[in-house]
């Protein structure tokens, strides 16, 4: 039993953040229908309404990664109007519609949110886009590279004056876009249980990877040691500590050190053979951000003497913070990953996909009572 069973969901068709924010209702019970347009998408149809399209030549169907567990209805909502009827008729009996396109779309199709309020009171429409439903920019084209840009945020990752280089399109799409944006329905489906009634959401993946930093922007005034203190790139978590940073090993893979607090530093320094001279005072003291280059160097060098794996055998009983950098085909075979069943193979595939996360866990009566 899954806290979203019997919650019908009408997913319009698009790329990235929706499908993605569909999948994580969907995995957690919600019935997901999927409105899919006839003809593969081409380049001469409405490809610039949808935010993050990239004129991809199949239909969204065939992106079947994110769009496990889902039921795919082929609807031509623009020119026929047996078909948009049909619509109307499933958001009559439907919770929650996820919106991909850019502002106005839905308009000039003739579903106005207010119109389908009226049609069914209690619909949550989740309308996610680049920029959101207002402002100057709200018809702007865009991608996840832009909204992480005017989020001030992408100017963070960066070392010392060199050229912001992005994650890839993990924040705006999914974690500013598609998980907030469920996030946001969840809030509604609760508001919902004492109102009786839907309403609107307004997801823009800009301001939601402008939330997502809150600790950011309160930290470059509160905290600015830690991250915004110095020259971007020479803080303490933005890549200038030595003990929070990623090292090359001989093997060409890397370890990821996170050991900020002191005795997780000494028990690195105990790895690498450094300790004994750091209590003798040979070595600089760990918050010498004067010394933090040379540092770097100095393990730097000492790191790539051994393989990635020695490294983590070598860690293995010391609480140093010290991981390995795993490569995605690595990933579903580490040991935390196998024991907590971390990655699945969804309707028989081959290809392994993270399990649905949070875990959910129920408790027994017997469990309750062995604990009283």
């Amino acid at each position: 039993m899954f806290g979203l069973n019997n919650i019908k969901v009408i997913e319009l068709a698009g790329l990235a953040p929706v499908p993605f924010c569909g999948m994580l209702l969907s995995d957690f019970g919600a019935q997901v229908t999927v409105i899919d347009r006839p003809q593969p998408i081409s380049n001469n149809n409405d490809n610039d309404d949808n935010d993050n399209n990239d004129n991809n030549d199949k239909p969204i169907s065939d992106l079947h990664t994110i769009n496990r567990n889902k039921k795919f209805i082929y609807l031509d909502l623009k020119n026929n109007e047996e078909n948009k009827q049909s619509f109307l008729e499933l958001i009559k009996n439907s919770d929650i519609l996820l919106d991909p396109f850019r502002p106005g779309v839905l308009e000039r199709l003739n579903f106005d949110p207010i119109k389908l309020l009226t049609l069914n009171p209690k619909l949550i429409i989740a309308r996610l886009s680049g920029y959101g439903q207002t402002g100057p920019l709200a018809l702007t084209a865009g991608h996840d590279l832009n909204y992480l840009a005017i989020s001030g945020i992408l100017s963070l990752f960066r070392r010392n004056n060199d050229r912001p280089f992005f994650p890839i399109n993990l924040l705006a799409d999914f974690a500013g876009g598609g998980l907030l944006c469920a996030f946001g329905i969840l809030v509604a489906l609760f508001e919902r249980e004492k109102t009786g009634k839907g309403k609107i959401i307004d997801c823009s993946m800009t301001e939601g990877v402008s939330y997502l930093a809150s600790f950011i922007y309160h930290a470059q005034y509160m905290l600015p040691s830690m991250v915004l203190g110095g020259t971007v790139g020479s803080n303490m978590l933005d890549g200038g500590a030595p003990f929070y940073n990623t090292y090359k090993t001989k093997d060409g893979k890397f370890i990821a050190v996170g050991a900020i607090e002191s005795q997780f530093y000494e028990n690195f320094l105990k790895g690498i053979g450094l300790f004994e001279i750091y209590e003798r005072g040979e070595l600089a003291h760990q918050m010498d951000t004067t010394e933090w280059i040379n540092l770097y160097d100095k393990f730097s060098k000492i790191i790539e003497s051994k393989t990635r794996d020695e490294w983590v055998n070598i860690f293995e009983n010391l609480e140093a913070c010290v991981t390995p950098v795993l490569e995605l085909n690595e990933v579903s075979n580490f040991k935390q990953h196998k024991f907590r069943n971390s990655f699945t193979n969804f309707a028989n595939s081959k290809i392994l996909m993270p399990s649905p996360a949070p875990k959910l866990i129920n408790i027994n009566e017997n469990q309750i009572k062995s604990k009283l």
